[in-house]
């Protein structure tokens, strides 16, 4: 089979990351953790080394099908015996204890999550990960902790399901389908489950291909949050005669444009 007019021989898709610079108004922001706030691959291949020997299953097997989907998902299938919400929870919260060290910052998050903490802006975060993964990271790390978080144990399926995202519009009382709420995602499956729950997605090519990204139909297509900029919000009295945000403007440059 011959090569698309956007893909050359090898099935790579043509294109670079030059598309124009965009502003567009949100109600919320719902973010990702891993792949889109920290990048803790290094720790989590370590992790999953030592769990696969716990639990008698290739730490390959494993790591081919666990990013962006719920520990509890991957053991129900791979090891059913140990699929607890008390294995899970002690699992996942030895992560950061142990393997600290090997996690990063995602370029651009910090500053990003930082301007919408001083602008009241409203956004959670809305994860695959357990509690106890998800305070340890954002505590090795440092980095600001959300009011609302949405993690594995919210819901009663994770990602592709939309039922978290959903949970976290509902938490930032964006229900309403005029609502216009933003995902940042890295996996396929949470790109899809942002999709789902009705909103815009802006995928990061962090963990996966650009191929892959793409693949799950996002919005827009970025390196990571640099690329995102908190332009401006707007505000309104509440019914509690206090200021709310009701808009927030952000500036989306550098994306990836496909090439014909």
């Amino acid at each position: 089979m011959g090569s698309t007019d956007s893909t050359n021989a090898s099935g790579a898709i043509n294109g670079d990351y030059t598309a124009p610079a965009v502003q567009v108004t949100f109600d919320g922001l719902l973010f990702d953790m891993d792949g889109t706030i920290i990048d803790s691959t290094a720790a989590v291949e370590k992790h999953w080394g030592a769990i696969g020997e716990e639990i008698g299953v290739s730490p390959e097997v494993i790591l081919e099908t666990s990013h962006g989907r719920r520990s509890i998902d991957i053991l129900r299938i791979l090891a059913p015996e140990k699929a607890t919400w008390e294995y899970v929870q002690d699992m996942e919260g030895r992560l950061p204890k142990l393997y600290g060290d090997d996690a990063v910052e995602i370029p651009g998050a910090r500053s990003l999550l930082l301007d919408l903490i001083s602008k009241s802006a409203p956004w959670a975060i809305v994860t695959s990960g357990t509690v106890p993964l998800v305070t340890g990271w954002l505590g090795v790390l440092d980095l600001p902790h959300p009011e609302h978080l949405i993690t594995a144990e919210s819901v009663e399926n994770g990602k592709p399901d939309p039922a978290c995202y959903k949970l976290g519009r509902s938490r930032l009382s964006l229900t309403s389908p005029d609502k216009r709420v933003v995902v940042f995602e890295d996996s396929p499956a949470g790109i899809r489950s942002g999709k789902e729950a009705g909103c815009k997605v802006i995928g990061l090519v962090t963990s996966h291909t650009v191929e892959q990204v793409l693949s799950a139909e996002p919005d827009w297509v970025v390196r990571d949050l640099s690329s995102v900029r908190l332009v401006s919000t707007t505000t309104a009295t509440g019914e509690d005669g206090k200021e709310v945000v009701t808009g927030i403007t952000l500036e989306i440059k550098d994306g990836f444009a496909v090439k014909k």
